[in-house]
């Protein structure tokens, strides 16, 4: 009956449903000329060299999750939803990049990161590596070990961070640090004895140890950081969040004590811990918090606060996934949560695009891989992105929601036939839409994703690339890494500059 209902106000409304400002060919006319004259300004190539950098990765964020939304957040502001831009489609150069791992055509993290980061192509589940390097054997690491940008910009002497919204361990932001036959080795008690006795180390020894001098490293996982058993300090009772490690050592001692005499270093590990210290005057900030192992989505927490950091430093290279969830709400078939996170990502992006100047920042927006999330069905325009499609199937009668997976745990069958979804609550922030084929994970796509770039040297990025060509482009613009036959050194700035994007991406990850 629900559906029939909806079904019939489909169609009576549907006549409604165009703004009358669009019934008008002269909107459309104006609405492209502006597009053009915008278009033809861009022949002014912005040719400066970067002072900063700001990497955006949206984990799993596949062009359908982008058009998806961007419908969420014009609806989120009572809109019909497709008009809306989001902020990174205010970019003006887009890109496509092919995200194949060396010996997969559909990838997974790791293999995509080692390429957007450290410019190299890799095998899927290896991390900072070469394609020299098999998954889980550890002997054939030594010597196929690569860099990422991030130690590119170190080297140059710039501050860098690391942001995510997942565990600062996770494939995606750890190939800026870490270089690992296996994405899985957290701690020295996830490896095998065979690893362990050929000398490889753990990533969170590697983010403690490899570059030790990242300024803001800020995300979940502090689980990896401490002992076998040692109870965790938010959750003492909950043996699932205590120690991993076999080593005895505790990182996070380990960490502050690695650095230079004189120096600042703050860890937290929850929001009231950061907006307590002056952060004006702190020189490293370790913030492995939020939760031991991941953090929570965007739907499952509130927003309120934020700070600001900076120190000094020419530039700042901020590799920022912080849309780490995005990824983990697809797997898991809850489109809405994977949407939201999207739409804070976009939010992140936003205040970056407020607080920082496109003369001397390059700010680039992309994914690593996509997802067999999909929506469609011919729905009406401002049709809810949540909602169903105005039709029933003609196979089976029954109706759909817009949203499907092409496989995943939203598989199921009820009395032989597929689940009527009019009879559960499909707007639930944790609905598992229907899939195709049933997985107990939903599994990634192998499509191209968006590459968005704003900034000096943003038109380098366009047409379609190799991922690996990402942080080569990035570090031309900033005249780091190898290729800086084109700078000019006296015309390369000095000035000490504050981060303050990074209050935003604070706010999201320490509420």
């Amino acid at each position: 009956m629900k559906a029939l209902l909806v079904l019939l106000l489909a169609q009576l409304c549907s006549a409604s449903l165009v703004p009358e400002r669009e019934k008008d060919p002269e909107y459309w006319r104006r609405q492209a000329q502006e597009t053009l004259q915008n278009a033809l300004r861009l022949q002014r190539l912005n040719q400066n060299v970067a002072k900063n950098l700001i990497l955006f990765l949206g984990d799993g964020m596949g062009v359908s999750t982008v058009t998806a939304a961007r419908i969420l957040k014009g609806q989120l502001q009572q809109g019909q939803g497709e008009e809306s831009l989001l902020e990174m489609d205010k970019f003006p150069f887009v890109a496509l990049a092919k995200t194949y791992n060396t010996n997969a055509q559909v990838p997974d993290s790791a293999g995509t990161a080692t390429a957007y980061l450290c410019g190299v192509k890799a095998n899927e589940g290896t991390l900072g590596v070469s394609a020299a390097v098999t998954r889980d054997r550890c002997n054939t690491t030594k010597g196929q070990e690569v860099t990422s940008i991030l130690r590119w910009a170190k080297d140059a002497g710039k501050a860098v961070g690391i942001v995510t919204t997942t565990r600062v361990t996770h494939a995606t932001p750890s190939a800026a640090y870490a270089h690992s036959a296996n994405r899985d080795w957290y701690s020295d008690g996830e490896m095998p004895p065979d690893a362990l006795e050929g000398g490889c180390k753990d990533i969170a020894r590697q983010l403690v140890e490899n570059i030790p001098e990242i300024e803001v490293i800020l995300g979940g996982g502090r689980k990896y950081m401490y002992p076998k058993n040692v109870s965790d300090v938010e959750y003492p009772h909950e043996e699932k969040h205590r120690g991993t490690r076999l080593d005895g050592r505790n990182l996070i001692q380990a960490w502050q004590e690695a650095k230079p005499f004189g120096k600042v270093a703050e860890y937290v590990w929850h929001r009231r811990g950061l907006l307590a210290l002056n952060l004006s005057r702190v020189d490293f900030l370790l913030g492995e918090s939020l939760h031991p192992k991941v953090p929570w989505y965007q739907l499952e927490k509130g927003i309120n606060g934020g700070a600001r950091l900076g120190r000094g430093g020419q530039c700042q290279v901020v590799l920022g996934s912080t849309g780490g969830r995005i990824d983990h709400g697809h797997h898991e078939g809850k489109a809405k949560q994977a949407l939201h996170e999207a739409v804070e990502l976009d939010r992140a992006i936003g205040m970056a695009t407020r607080l920082t100047s496109t003369q001397d920042t390059l700010s680039v927006v992309t994914a690593d891989h996509s997802h067999v999330f999909t929506f469609g069905g011919y729905t009406p325009r401002g049709n809810p992105i949540f909602g169903l499609a105005p039709m029933q199937s003609d196979v089976d009668r029954k109706p759909f929601t817009s949203i499907l997976y092409g496989n995943g745990p939203g598989y199921k069958i009820v009395a032989g036939e597929r689940e009527n979804v009019s009879a559960v609550d499909f707007a639930h922030a944790d609905y598992q839409a229907q899939s195709a084929v049933p997985l107990r994970q939903e599994t990634h796509g192998g499509e191209d994703v968006a590459v968005f770039a704003r900034g000096p040297m943003a038109h380098l990025l366009h047409g379609v690339h190799e991922q690996n060509y990402i942080p080569h482009a990035m570090a031309y613009a900033a005249c780091i890494g190898s290729n800086r036959g084109h700078c000019n050194a006296a015309a390369r700035p000095a000035t000490a500059l504050l981060l303050p994007f990074l209050g935003l991406l604070l706010l999201l990850l320490l509420c």
